[in-house]
Order: structure tokens, then C-alpha cells, then sequence
């Protein structure tokens, strides 16, 4: 009697569980394949930025009609920052260990940080605002890059350099979401020495110099070596450009997915933007929507970081968004840092 009863119960879960399963399946096939582009485009892009959920559009269509809705124009190479736009404090060497220098006009009641609610149709996040440049840089894992590497998280980071304040950075090697972030994706400079990348290649980066100067855009490791670049990590694309938005008639797009970007405004002051999203308060913003923020915020330059589950603020010790990662916090092969 027992028995029966417990197969039955296992029965019903295992039908309702079929039937949701197919009841989402439809749903998603309705939004993909349905008469509306914009809605198809979105979703499909949404899935297609993600680690593990990138095999779902191609359960409904070819692998080239995917290819066509994500398609875009190559990112515009060798993109030249331009210095006079920006006005940058005392040049100033950076290296973790060195306070930098602090401008003269900046509040010496605060630590030269503010944070502030960002939001928008479909996401919320937080902007955080650091007034000195130099204060910004790259962090990397204790133990270094390469196979059998592991990345470290943003906390972990922040705790090793004994920082204030940090972000994630750049992309790295993530076979269906399992990456251990040992392995970058792309370039990645610290302290001035290229320690993950080819010369030769082309990376869109975000990249500081000495000076404190921004530099976003695409280019190859050498060029960002030329131009004096102290710190970079890669992802991209890049969002704005000397004051020139880089989506013309909001051609960037992307999905609606937890973001993390990077900007300068002309006062040098840097701007760091993470977009909390996978949730139902936010969904998630797209590369245009990061574009409008900046813009709003009065950035020179931006250019987009990693985002997803990787995409996570901390300061004084405390997550300032949420992360979108079912197990807590990812590792990460990169960080953006903020001394103290």
C-alpha cells in the first residue's frame, strides 16, 4: 500500500516535471521563432553570452541563422585614446604598494569614492566612482596564469593586494561555465609586463598607462605596450571613444545579462559599473544600455568587461551587487582593484 503510494507520488513529480519542461521549451520557441525580430534577437543574444546556456538556440534553429542574429562588424582597431581630453593628476608611476597621488581638489573628508544606484527598464546596479585615477589597477592571481592554474575571486583579490575596493576584469577560458579562471582570455598586463598574450595579436582591452589614462578600444599587445600601458585585462567591446558613442543607432546590442564595464570621465576620475541580472528584480542590461549609463555619467571613454556570473562590486569588504553564480562567487583570472 505504502508502496503504491510512493509510486504514484514519484509518478505525478516526474510527469508535472515533463510538463514544465515542455511548457518552457514551448515558451522559448515561441519568443525565438515568433513574428517579432527584436524579441528573437534579444533572446538569442541573452543565451549566446552565457557559459553554459549557449547550446539552447540551436535547439530551434541552425547553427547559421544563430550566427546571423549575433553577427557584428568587426570592433574598430587601433583607436587612439586621446590624452587632452582627459585632465589626469600628477603623473604619478602606478603600483599597488604606492598610495598615489591624490588631487588637489578632492574631498579629504571621503576616500575619494562614491557609489550610486543605476537603473534602468529592465536592470538596476551600482555605479562607483573613484575622483583618482592612479588608484586603479589590475589585479592578477597570487599564483599566475596557465593549465592547471586557478583564478581567484574578486574578494580574494581585494584581501591580497589589501584593496578598498574592486571589480571582475577580464574574460578567461570557461568551457561550459566550469572555468577555473587560470587561463585568460585575451591580454593581460601588470606592472608594465605582458604577462598573458602574443605581440602580434589584436585584444580589445581596457588598459591604464601611467598616468592614470584610460585607454579602451582594439589593438595588439605591442601597441598597447608602445603607448604605455601599466595594466590591461580583455573583453570588449569598446563602448565609447573620445566622447564618441560606439553604437550608432544602438547597433552593439547583447542580451539582457549581468554586466561589468569601465570608464573615464574628463575630470579623470574613473568609473567602475556593475549590473546585477539573472534575477527577477533585474533581468540584466544590454551593451547599448551600457552606453546610455556612461553617457549619463559623463565618460571620455568606456569599454565593457566580463559579465555574467562573473560580474560582482565589493567595497570595504562587502558584495555591493549581487552574483548571478548559483555557488556563491566566481574565480576570476582578473580583477579591477582600488587602492586604499
Amino acid at each position: 500500500m505504502k508502496a503504491n503510494l510512493l509510486k504514484k507520488i514519484g509518478i505525478t513529480v516526474l510527469l508535472t516535471l515533463v510538463m514544465l519542461l515542455l511548457l518552457v521549451y514551448s515558451v522559448i520557441g515561441v519568443v525565438m521563432l515568433g513574428p517579432s525580430e527584436y524579441a528573437s534577437r534579444l533572446l538569442v543574444t541573452t543565451l549566446m553570452e552565457t557559459s553554459a546556456a549557449k547550446f539552447v538556440p540551436r535547439l530551434y534553429m541552425s547553427a547559421e541563422a544563430v550566427d546571423a542574429i549575433i553577427g557584428k562588424e568587426e570592433e574598430a582597431t587601433d583607436l587612439t585614446v586621446e590624452k587632452a581630453l582627459i585632465k589626469l593628476p600628477e603623473k604619478t608611476q602606478l603600483t599597488p604598494d604606492d598610495p598615489g597621488t591624490v588631487p588637489a581638489d578632492t574631498d579629504t573628508d571621503t576616500d575619494g569614492i562614491e557609489i550610486f544606484d543605476v537603473k534602468g527598464a529592465t536592470f538596476y546596479g551600482k555605479m562607483m566612482v573613484i575622483d583618482d585615477p592612479t588608484r586603479v589597477f589590475v589585479g592578477i592571481p597570487k599564483d599566475g596564469f596557465g593549465e592547471g592554474k586557478s583564478g581567484m575571486t574578486v574578494h580574494a583579490m581585494i584581501e591580497h593586494y589589501d584593496a578598498i575596493a574592486g571589480t571582475n576584469a577580464g574574460g578567461f577560458y570557461d568551457p561550459n561555465g566550469n572555468g577555473t579562471g587560470g587561463i585568460p582570455d585575451g591580454i593581460v598586463i601588470y606592472e608594465g609586463k605582458l604577462l598573458w598574450g602574443n605581440l602580434g595579436s589584436y585584444y580589445s582591452l581596457a588598459g591604464i598607462d601611467g598616468d592614470g589614462l584610460l585607454h579602451v578600444g582594439r589593438m595588439t599587445a605591442q601597441t598597447a605596450m608602445d603607448r604605455g600601458i601599466q595594466y590591461a585585462a580583455s573583453y570588449g567591446p569598446a563602448l565609447i571613444v573620445n566622447g564618441t558613442p560606439q553604437n550608432e543607432k544602438r547597433a552593439l546590442g547583447g542580451g539582457l545579462n549581468p554586466r561589468t564595464a569601465i570608464g573615464q570621465r574628463e575630470d579623470g576620475a574613473i568609473l567602475l559599473l556593475v549590473v546585477n541580472g539573472r534575477s527577477v528584480d533585474s533581468l540584466g542590461a544590454t551593451l547599448d544600455d551600457l552606453v546610455e549609463v556612461f553617457l549619463e555619467y559623463g565618460a571620455v571613454n568606456a569599454t565593457n568587461l566580463d559579465g555574467g556570473s562573473s560580474s560582482l562590486m565589493i567595497y570595504e569588504g562587502e558584495n555591493v551587487t549581487h552574483s548571478a553564480y548559483v555557488y556563491g562567487e566566481r574565480v576570476v583570472a582578473t580583477s579591477i582593484l582600488v587602492k586604499k
